[in-house]
């Protein structure tokens, strides 16, 4: 990441909005939270000066409603959740879950330093309402499920500003647009928190988010702000980022912005998750999506996608032909991380498909060396030489780039991040290939 952050400033990135999640180097009570590969003080402390130096403001983002399975799946807190038995959100009606909420944000805090805008989360909040304690306050007179959500943000938003009350809480926001506006004024909420509207679509409701933004400034909202993504909302698995997708966002999100009051925009977030949840898999990398971030940070930039903005990207990239509407790209690129997108390409595109053509397609194979014959050693001496030296060529050329991909990537990534991506996209097929040779030396050795 210090790698890039130059680039992503030369792109015409202005901050960092960073959801640490279980990579943040919680202690004390929360040290449980710390996953094995979580940031030490020292590498974070190293970021957020990089990060200064180069003019980036940096929001940090604490789940503190929804999303809390990182926190929640302990044992310890498992008694804070709102449901018994999901992990997702936090039970609303409990001190302790305050008091918890106030504690990693305070943790947060300390390490960051001149902050102006601090992300409490309250996205998808799912299953509010649903846990013994909710039901019982949602029986007694005028209560709604939509109050409850309102009294958690403003119970988290009051305990930020009354601590830290030079900066600003911002929420997202799509568990407040169904409501009504006189709901969300007379909750308060409007005082204390900017909402941040988010939508990844390529075909996004233009018409309906001027009107919820016009509704946000009518409750009494100050400034909001939008998201788009440049990755990771298009595919739970998604391997590759399909860039056209995240550039169609983009002018979407431009189109907003052209019809909305003077003044009421703080600010844009290009969102690039890494999981749709905590117990989700590894969607797009970082280093396979950098052009893809570098397109939709120049559109912004430039107010709309042109040859000029085509240009720009690809000298920055040292690309030499940049393609935004296919995964295929001849170009390698000289940015960080060039060379795992290179690799994961051909991963993604060849590796399935060449094992499945030798195994599912070659007739000597599905002919001859059935799982039938596999299972009792039979092979036919003659069809031997008809697809050994294929099986074994393959094997040989898949075990050497997927030898550069690792160590690529683990320059990058943590160990457990690379083992996560080589099992889900890589020894599926890999293992098939190996598993038909070593088959094949056992027919061939039984033959003896």
């Amino acid at each position: 990441l210090p790698q890039v952050l130059p680039l992503l400033r030369a792109l015409g990135a202005t901050g960092l909005l960073l959801e640490y999640e279980d990579t943040f180097p919680y202690t004390g009570p929360l040290e449980l939270l710390q996953a094995p590969h979580a940031y030490s003080p020292a590498e974070l402390r190293a970021l957020l000066s990089r990060a200064r130096a180069l003019g980036l403001d940096v929001v940090p983002l604490v789940q503190s409603f929804g999303h809390m399975e990182f926190v929640l799946k302990h044992r310890e807190f498992a008694h804070l959740r709102e449901v018994k038995e999901l992990p997702n959100a936090l039970n609303p009606h409990k001190e302790e879950s305050l008091a918890l909420v106030k504690a990693m944000i305070d943790q947060v805090m300390a390490l960051h330093e001149d902050l102006q805008w601090f992300h409490i989360g309250c996205d998808e909040v799912y299953y509010l309402g649903e846990g013994e304690e909710s039901k019982q306050w949602l029986q007694q007179q005028d209560n709604t499920p939509e109050k409850l959500c309102l009294s958690h943000i403003k119970a988290v938003a009051t305990c930020l500003a009354s601590s830290y009350p030079m900066v600003t809480p911002i929420v997202w926001d799509d568990m407040l647009r169904g409501m009504s506006e006189e709901t969300l004024a007379e909750s308060g909420v409007p005082q204390l928190v900017q909402p941040m509207i988010w939508d990844y679509a390529a075909d996004i409701d233009v018409e309906g988010k001027v009107q919820l933004l016009e509704k946000y400034r009518r409750c009494g909202f100050s400034k909001v702000w939008f998201a788009s993504a440049f990755k990771g909302a298009t595919g739970v698995n998604q391997s590759l980022t399909l860039i056209g997708h995240h550039l169609r966002n983009q002018l979407e999100w431009l189109q907003v912005a052209s019809r909305s009051p003077g003044g009421a925009l703080e600010g844009i977030a290009l969102t690039g998750w890494q999981r749709y949840d905590h117990f989700s898999v590894l969607c797009e990398l970082l280093p396979v999506a950098i052009p893809s971030l570098a397109v939709c940070l120049q559109t912004l930039k430039n107010g709309g996608y042109s040859e000029k903005v085509k240009e720009n990207v690809e000298n920055l990239l040292g690309m030499s032909n940049l393609e935004v509407d296919t995964f295929m790209s001849t170009s390698l690129g000289t940015f960080p991380g060039s060379h795992i997108l290179t690799l994961v390409t051909e991963v993604s595109f060849y590796l399935k498909s060449s094992v499945d053509e030798l195994l599912e397609r070659n007739r000597y194979v599905t002919g001859w060396f059935s799982p039938y014959h596999r299972k009792r050693k039979i092979i036919h001496p003659i069809i031997i030489h008809h697809f050994q030296p294929d099986a074994v060529s393959l094997l040989c050329k898949w075990n050497a780039v997927l030898h550069d991909l690792q160590a690529a990537m683990e320059q990058v990534f943590h160990r457990c991040a690379v083992e996560e991506w080589m099992e889900e996209n890589v020894y599926p097929s890999l293992q098939k290939l190996q598993q038909v040779v070593d088959d094949l030396d056992e027919a061939i050795e039984a033959q003896n």
